[in-house]
């Protein structure tokens, strides 16, 4: 059961109203403002596209697919992400889908995935736009501690997955339903890419719909916190530059679990563009830096389509892992008295 999600927030913010959009004189679209005079980007929004993040390595040199390429991607694409086509002992046709014997479940068929179906409108074979070659530059050599904080982080994982978990830390942020795509920046996931943006006096809000947090803008000049107070989102600033508002974040949480990319938190900084380009569609625009993760700075670019005014925003109950901790935890204890090292399903 899921209930709307932002009553609070709303009533404490003032939403601006809408203004109606005008042409200028040479006929361009004109942004509308709110009654503060700031560009108007409010709404509700989705982003759902099956544009890969990175273009595939046998698109290489290709940025955009002519409409004939594009329906053979898209419709390749949509077969191979079809989770109804997995077949639990040969395994799925699509990478990342396990078969039974590593312990491969479907949480639920294809009818309730909302991943898109479509290339952007553009055609683009990548959200990367930069570098030209939209692939993620490569990565700089860990130093000593990263590497121990990886190797830690991934024999917790390991023991989660084999039914093994020794602490609640071994489960992950999202298994903890700590954070998901709250956490900055944003792309595409299989469901909930939907983002409600709102707008008052001195602040923008953006909420999601999978998690239960919003993202409280300043936007009125005031400075980051200082460099020792992290928090699970970072810490975000805006500013306004023409019609476009930037959104500059950093002081992430750099005690445990894995931010984008695995970046690292303690010096990763991310900059995101918002620009209204139509009267239902927002340009997304994100570049993401840390000299001790990848060897430059990289940007993507994403649409955003605004969706049935009508359309309801709900808060993401996840509590699941706030339960089954407890279940999980005692599970394993039990299995290592019995000393079993693995799930008899894995087996």
């Amino acid at each position: 059961m899921r209930v709307r999600c932002f009553v609070a927030m709303v009533s404490a913010l003032v939403v601006a109203i809408v203004v109606p959009s005008a042409a200028g004189q040479s006929g361009k679209w004109t942004p509308p403002r709110t009654p503060d005079g700031k560009p108007d980007i409010q709404g509700t929004f989705t982003f759902s596209t099956i544009t890969p993040l990175q273009r595939p390595v046998d698109l290489s040199g290709k940025d955009v697919l002519t409409p004939e390429e594009a329906a053979a991607f898209e419709a390749n694409e949509n077969k191979r992400l079809n989770r109804d086509l997995f077949d639990p002992e040969k395994g799925a046709p699509s990478v990342g889908y396990p078969p039974r014997s590593q312990g491969g479940v479907l949480s639920y068929n294809d009818f309730w995935y909302e991943r898109g179906n479509q290339l952007t409108a553009d055609k683009r074979t990548s959200l990367i736009v930069d570098p030209p070659d939209g692939r993620i530059p490569p990565v700089v050599p860990p130093s000593p501690e990263r590497q121990r904080a990886q190797a830690a982080r991934a024999a917790g994982a390991g023991r989660f997955a084999a039914g093994l978990p020794d602490h609640y830390t071994d489960m992950s942020w999202p298994v903890r339903c700590v954070v998901r795509t709250d956490v900055p920046p944003y792309l595409p996931t299989i469901y909930n890419n939907d983002f409600q943006i709102f707008q008052s006096p001195g602040y923008v809000a953006i909420g999601p719909e999978m998690i239960h947090s919003a993202r409280i803008i300043p936007v009125d000049g005031r400075p980051h916190l200082n460099k020792g107070l992290r928090q699970w989102l970072g810490d975000t600033r805006g500013h306004w530059e023409g019609s476009t508002l930037v959104v500059e974040t950093t002081n992430f949480r750099a005690d445990e679990g894995v931010l984008f990319q695995n970046a690292n938190p303690a010096t990763f900084t991310i900059t995101e563009r918002f620009t209204r380009v139509a009267p239902d569609s927002i340009n997304y625009e994100f570049t993401v830096a840390d000299p001790t993760t990848w060897t430059k700075p990289w940007t993507a670019l994403i649409p955003w389509t605004k969706i049935d005014p009508a359309e309801q925003m709900y808060e993401y109950a996840c509590h699941e892992d706030n339960y089954d901790v407890v279940h999980l935890l005692t599970g394993a204890r039990n299995r290592e008295k019995n000393n079993e090292t693995a799930r008899k399903s894995d087996r």
